[in-house]
């Protein structure tokens, strides 16, 4: 895997003047050169995706559906060629990987789905009024415009793949933006899609620096952006666009929350084993991934000693390796943050239960307790094999805990009780609720998101074709209803 990889130019494929070389964050070995398009290139890209915008609209979703279940069909055969490949430039152990190209193929089979029954139209009476006797409005989406995709490193396939997928579904040309550190996953789905017969200028795939995304941000031709990433750098997006629609998956700070009710021996082995696993699976590099543990008081004694050994249990190592749990940070640079920030709360009064050591880009999975609410470990998202745990005196305020963070993306709440699991919907100010697990699970055809700094819109294959698309009302007028 060392050759150099030409990207996808409106449909076909391109090279530049220049190009960068995309290292393994396990061993350092160059994994594959990148082709980077000169500033005429992208222009030719944008272009193209505007030239084409009605045509594509306009494509018979059976069109589209049959391109979007190529990808998908074409995802199962080479299955292991791209976890391989995702292992390789990500760092995530090749079980995580063969994940998430599982997760790739449900997403663009899901698309093709949803393309085939899209649109449908609504009908409405407009005669419950006397003005509007003889008249029958019906509501069809249309896209918005060209999207700008724009993709973070931690999910390389399958995050690219929930911005394409939509956009082809409902027939929005894209403009895909691969995260530089794992352009390969993106480019290969270029590949995948080079196969179909969806018009030329339909899509790109792009790997342009970050500091080129002013510029195609701005560009009035690209009126919806879809960004997954930092709270800063999307917010900064948004604020420089207004008028632009903008979905942005951005950070988390996820809680998982074990009641008092779940107190049985197997439920805490259950909780502990979940959340050893979700806060240290990519190595944490996870939105959804635990970062905080929220025990009620009755059972913290009993759960906290199976959280930490249930931690030191995970298999550290080469992420090529099938045994492997976690692998390493997508950098060097990435695992010295989480270990300032971990010995940032250390000085200030937190007990280290497990890890807390670093080697090269590799920090082992980490458990602290009694972590002080201002240092940067509680506000921030670690982003990283780290976990906290702290007591709270019952569910009112462990609900509160959950709360009082600036992130709201998903919450697990471990309860037995359905009233409980209402009153967490009701109370928990996030995005999604997920009772009896960690708040790590995600399904790729629900509504995705968050509220407050965690985002805006949702993601999920229709949800995000909603996010693409815009109501237009068509009223007939002298009808026999």
């Amino acid at each position: 895997m060392t050759s150099t990889h030409a990207f996808w130019l409106a449909g076909r494929q391109a090279t530049g003047e220049t190009s960068f070389d995309v290292t393994s964050p396990w061993d350092g070995r160059i994994v594959g050169t990148v082709s980077v398009p000169t500033d005429a290139q992208v222009e030719e890209a944008v272009a193209a995706a505007h030239a084409v915008r009605d045509e594509f609209a306009a494509t018979p979703a059976h069109v589209r559906a049959a391109a979007l279940d190529h990808v998908s069909r074409r995802l199962v055969e080479r299955t292991e060629e791209i976890a391989q490949l995702i292992s390789a430039e990500n760092g995530k152990p090749v079980k995580w990987a063969r994940g998430e190209v599982g997760r790739a193929v449900s997403v663009f089979r899901f698309a093709a789905e949803e393309a085939r029954r899209f649109n449908g139209g609504e009908a409405q009476r407009l005669d419950t009024d006397a003005g509007g006797q003889g008249r029958l409005a019906l509501t069809r989406r249309f896209p918005k415009g060209v999207v700008l995709g724009i993709a973070p490193f931690n999910f390389p396939l399958n995050l690219c793949a929930h911005k394409i997928a939509p956009a082809i579904a409902v027939g929005a040309p894209i403009i895909l933006k691969p995260a530089p550190a794992t352009p390969l996953s993106g480019l290969l789905l270029g590949e995948l899609l080079a196969e179909t017969e969806l018009p030329a200028g339909s899509w790109s795939v792009l790997p342009v620096e970050n500091d080129r995304m002013p510029a195609l941000v701005q560009d009035e031709r690209l009126p919806v952006i879809s960004f997954t990433g930092s709270d800063k750098v999307g917010y900064a997006i948004m604020d420089s666009v207004p008028r632009k629609h903008c979905t942005l998956e951005l950070g988390g700070n996820g809680a998982a929350v074990v009641l008092a009710d779940f107190a049985r021996d197997e439920d805490l082995d259950w909780a502990a084993n979940r959340i050893a696993t979700f806060s240290n699976y990519q190595g944490g590099q996870s939105c959804i991934s635990v970062q905080r543990v929220i025990a009620d008081a009755s059972l913290y004694e009993r759960l906290v000693p199976k959280i930490v050994a249930a931690v030191e249990k995970q298999v550290t190592g080469d992420p090529s390796d099938p045994a492997t749990d976690v692998g390493p940070l997508v950098s060097e640079d990435a695992a010295k943050r989480v270990e300032a920030w971990v010995e940032e709360a250390v000085r200030a009064g937190a007990k280290l239960l497990a890890g807390g050591k670093r080697d090269g880009a590799s920090y082992a999975p980490t458990v602290l307790a009694e972590v002080p609410s201002d240092v940067t470990l509680a506000c921030e998202e670690v982003f990283g094999p780290v976990l906290t745990v702290q007591r709270a005196d019952g569910e009112e305020a462990a609900f509160a805990a959950v709360n009082d963070s600036k992130y709201g993306l998903q919450a697990g709440v471990f309860t037995h009780d359905v009233q409980t699991a209402f009153r967490a919907h009701r109370a928990l100010e996030v995005g999604g609720v997920i009772v009896g697990d960690v708040p790590s699970y995600r399904a790729d055809q629900m509504p995705y998101g968050g509220v407050k700094q965690s985002g805006v819109g949702r993601e999920g294959v229709r949800f995000a074709m909603d996010d693409y698309t815009y109501e237009r009302v068509l009223v007939l007028t002298g009808l026999a209803l």
